[in-house]
């Protein structure tokens, strides 16, 4: 897509979106935004091909880049220097003491002086190693020393590890802050969908009554609604009825049970009577019917 082009629905989108996230974080844009300001897209696009990554031109980038493999250098050789000057201080005091030794000649001390030199940064390269790899520490003197040569090597390795997490980790940030704007525009757009949702409801339950009201019109008419009432109205007359009724029965009821005992020995007696009444009637009936 050439700088010179607009944005055009699905060509060199996706691209244009990548470049936004990467090399201009603040410009979290989505494909709607794009489309709708072409101008702008097209500024975006155009100044993308002349930054880097963090914002910087391309030319000052390079220019950082350079500078900062410069100050490296610079300081690897200074802790170079640094280093040997620490341990020619240390040594230099045993070489004073010791240069009071008539018998130790010139090139004797010169060369002890390098010896304890060398045996110093031994000893101090190994203190690195074993501060690194403690394992390392019951090693021999060969192997440490194979180890020490390749140490460099490993924390330059290490090194760019961390940088590349790093990277990631910036590129996880950057992904994460695009969800989370994506995230708090959905929830901004929530509360209107819910009460577009909510008017959609209750217009449903309205129309679900009408519809209620619609069946009951139609099943119960003027004349079935008056029958209706005809017949609820004899039922009701029907039960006030036997309501009465009832309460007359339970009237009597509780006025028999005023007796108590008198009353049950007077239905015992009514009861034999009624008994021997039937009897006799049943006794002229046979004899009627002998005589006849």
């Amino acid at each position: 897509m050439a700088s010179g082009d607009f944005c055009s629905p699905g060509e060199g989108m996706e691209i244009l979106q990548q470049v936004c996230s990467k090399q201009l974080p603040p410009c979290n844009l989505s494909k709607e935004d794009l489309l709708q300001n072409p101008y702008f897209s097209k500024l975006l696009l155009t100044l993308s091909q002349h930054v880097d990554e963090s914002g910087l031109s391309l030319t000052l980038a390079k220019e950082q880049a350079q500078a900062w493999k410069e100050v490296q250098l610079h300081k690897t050789t200074w802790l170079r220097s640094e280093i040997l000057h620490g341990v020619l201080q240390e040594l230099l005091v045993d070489y004073y003491v010791k240069i009071q030794d008539t018998n130790v000649t010139s090139e004797d001390k010169k060369a002890r002086l390098q010896q304890e030199v060398e045996e110093q940064l031994k000893k101090k390269c190994f203190t690195l190693l074993c501060y690194y790899d403690p394992s390392s520490d019951a090693d021999s003197e060969t192997v440490k020393a194979a180890k020490v040569w390749k140490l460099a090597e490993v924390l330059v390795g290490e090194q760019q590890q961390c940088q590349d997490a790093k990277s990631q980790q910036k590129e996880q940030m950057l992904l994460l802050e695009k969800k989370s704007t994506t995230y708090s525009q959905v929830l901004l757009r929530c509360p209107t969908l819910l009460q577009r949702l909510l008017q959609e409801h209750h217009a449903m339950i309205l129309k679900l009554r009408m519809e209620e009201v619609q069946i009951l019109s139609d099943t119960y008419t003027v004349e079935k609604v008056e029958v209706h009432r005809l017949i609820r109205d004899c039922l009701e007359g029907a039960i006030h009825l036997q309501e009465q009724d009832l309460e007359k029965s339970r009237q009597v009821l509780n006025s028999y049970e005023v007796l108590g005992e008198e009353f049950d020995r007077l239905v015992k007696e009514y009861t034999v009577l009624k008994q021997a009444t039937e009897n006799k009637r049943w006794a002229l009936q046979e004899f009627s019917k002998a005589c006849s």
